[in-house]
């Protein structure tokens, strides 16, 4: 298959999402397809290639480490008149998602959407935030998804969000899958030497984006009450964000700074040794669409604390592969749950050993041919339009008149919700 994928983040921004197409775009390549990714531009990565259009963009927009693409109308069905791709993949539902329809409007081929993120969770990194921006940006998902043809979802906790949040196109859940290879060859005592941890400490990690919608200040008290319960312990915080040293202070609270390691962000076999240097990795962020550090985690062969939210549950199960507390669980709880895996062998142990059996449920190879067998599903309802057509060109453009006309009503719902709650804006994430 011939697969365009759109999308406003991408390498060497790390993040959920750039990693997420990456894995994809890489493992369909594997598979034998042929894949084009239309991206902005970003600060350090290569221009376009064969196989990358890079768009203009405004970098960092208000602070954040995402870009806001500006308009060249021609630019992409250009680059895609060659390709003749037979499926889009849109990853966001705004800026270059709205590209996204269009192009599959033009060419009458499905558009798959991944609802990879609870947006209005993000709205901090736009002026004004507020209820009423959160409000907008659920509208505004909703009103996308159903826009689509259809519609991923990276758990089976978004899919039901989805579908109680109005979302009528078919929504299937399908994670983004991981390189189990790769993370079972790590170095974790190299690690732990180059950061001058002991080889005999143990090791409660933390990997993710340090930003305030984590519930990093929870977590910082849960391990930091373990760390003053057991003096061989210390925390291994790997990655960077705005929370950064808040997180940092958090644990001092706790622990000396010589038992508190700030790794910052790690990438490739760096991150690989990281997951590998922990002897446990806790998790409490509420606002997860999956669990993919979990995941990671595991495939590690560590096993996990985290609360029960969204992602989470997917992953983790009590007593067999780590411990699972209830969401409203207080740290000391979250603390004693640590406690309750590092001082019990015999459950540890039990523990280190399914959780390899679960990252396998997670792997790359299966997450990517889930995602081709839909595609090839929806690609033969299509008839992808044939300029040479009689009547082709005004087929064309009273599709594309009810394309812009449904992204004005779009973006006018996304108004409205703004003013006042709406079904779907009353729903949260459980």
């Amino acid at each position: 298959m011939k697969i365009a994928m759109f999308t406003n983040t991408y390498l060497p921004h790390v993040g959920g999402v750039a990693n997420s197409v990456k894995t994809f775009a890489d493992e369909f390549r594997a598979l034998g397809h042929q894949v084009k990714v239309i991206a902005p531009e970003f600060p350090g990565a290569e221009e376009s290639t064969e196989d990358i259009l890079r768009v203009s963009a405004i970098q960092n927009f208000n602070g954040s480490d995402f870009s806001v693409r500006l308009a060249l109308p021609n630019m992409i069905s250009e680059y895609l008149d060659a390709f003749d791709p037979d499926v889009i993949h849109s990853h966001h539902p705004f800026l270059l998602g709205d590209a996204a329809l269009r192009v599959g409007c033009n060419r009458n081929i499905p558009v798959v959407f991944t609802h990879h993120t609870l947006y209005e969770n993000y709205t901090h990194y736009v002026p004004l935030d507020s209820e009423a921006l959160k409000r907008a940006a659920i509208q505004l998902a909703v009103e996308y998804a159903n826009l689509c043809t259809a519609v991923i979802a990276p758990s089976e906790s978004v899919e039901r969000l989805l579908q109680r949040r109005g979302v009528e196109t078919p929504v299937v859940a399908i994670p983004t899958g991981i390189d189990l290879k790769r993370f079972r060859c790590g170095n974790g005592a190299l690690f732990r030497k180059r950061l001058g941890i002991s080889a005999d400490a143990t090791v409660i990690g933390h990997v993710g984006r340090l930003a305030e919608e984590k519930n990093l200040h929870y977590l910082a008290d849960a391990i930091g009450r373990y760390l003053s319960e057991d003096p061989t312990a210390v925390a291994l915080i790997v990655g960077s964000g705005p929370a950064t040293e808040s997180t940092a202070a958090r644990l001092q609270e706790w622990a000396s700074t010589e038992r508190i390691f700030m790794a910052g962000k790690r990438t490739g076999r760096e991150l690989v040794n990281a997951y590998t240097a922990m002897d446990l990795f806790a998790f409490s962020s509420h606002s997860e669409t999956q669990g993919m550090v979990l995941a990671e985690a595991m495939a590690a062969g560590k096993p996990v604390v985290a609360l029960d939210a969204p992602g989470a549950r997917e992953i983790v199960c009590d007593g067999v592969n780590g411990r699972l507390l209830p969401a409203d669980a207080s740290p000391d709880q979250f603390a004693a749950a640590i406690t309750s895996l590092m001082k019990d062998q015999t459950f540890y142990n039990k523990a280190k050993a399914n959780v390899l059996t679960t990252a396998r449920q997670f792997s790359k190879r299966r997450s990517a041919r889930k995602t081709l067998a839909l595609y090839e599903r929806l690609a033969a309802t299509f008839e992808k339009a044939d300029d040479a057509e009689p009547g082709a060109t005004w087929d064309r453009v009273q599709r594309r008149i009810e394309l812009e006309w449904d992204l004005l009503t779009e973006k006018a719902s996304a108004a409205a919700a703004s003013f006042a709650p709406t079904d779907a804006t009353e729903v949260e994430l459980a």
